[in-house]
């Protein structure tokens, strides 16, 4: 039991991995121009030669940060099922497989939705869409990230929290600021990026607990 749960603690590291890349993906990504931005600024970035190239290898980042969240739900899962062999029966235990999926889900299309120009720019040699085609592919990645993504997030989060704190794996005080952060993320209204880095440093801060913090038991 000890050898499984020490293999399963040392795979928190998957959440460092996933922060450190989501943020990256999430700045790269963010250099295509907002909901905001003029017809003009549309056409001058993707018309320009290069402005798409940043864009682009933010894509090719994105899917490594989903891959490091699911390495981290499951190893996440794994470790609460070993202190708390029961929790596979009730409720949050799949409310939790499910918001993590569905958040990778939607990160991955609504990224690919914002980046789709820029993707045209570097691999093929059609004609580019007008600014109208690219304002609306960006308005779709905005809403399945900032409207639908932070929500399942905010779910992963509840969840997580509910499972680690009835397994004895978090401290009541990290457990406050989970259910906190969590709140705001299911009833922010912003597309500011500051709000997507939410997630990101949550499960940063749940990894170095589980680190470093010796499970104090389940309870019943």
């Amino acid at each position: 039991m000890r050898r499984r749960l020490g293999r399963t603690r040392g795979c928190r590291w998957a959440g460092l991995l996933f922060a450190a890349l989501f943020t990256a993906g999430l700045v790269l990504v963010h250099q295509a121009p907002g909901l905001a931005a003029s017809d003009a600024a549309y056409a001058a970035f993707y018309g320009g030669g290069s402005g798409g190239t940043l864009v682009t290898l933010g894509l090719y980042v994105v899917p490594f940060a989903g891959i490091a969240c699911l390495w981290h739900m499951m190893a996440t899962r794994t470790l609460l099922q070993v202190l708390r062999p029961r929790s596979w029966a009730q409720i949050p235990h799949w409310l939790h497989l499910a918001s993590g999926v569905v958040f990778v889900c939607l990160l991955f299309t609504g990224t690919a939705a914002v980046g789709a120009v820029a993707l045209l720019t570097r691999f093929s040699a059609a004609p580019l869409p007008g600014p109208e085609v690219a304002r609306a592919l960006t308005v779709v990645g905005y809403a399945m990230v900032f409207v639908y993504g932070v929500r399942a997030a905010g779910m992963y989060m509840i969840t997580t929290t509910q499972l680690a704190r009835s397994a004895g794996a978090l401290p009541r005080g990290t457990a406050v600021i989970s259910y906190l952060a969590a709140a705001f993320l299911l009833v922010s209204t912003t597309f500011h990026p500051a709000i997507v880095l939410v997630f990101p440093a949550w499960v940063l801060l749940l990894s170095i607990v589980l680190l470093v913090r010796r499970p104090t038991g389940a309870s019943s």
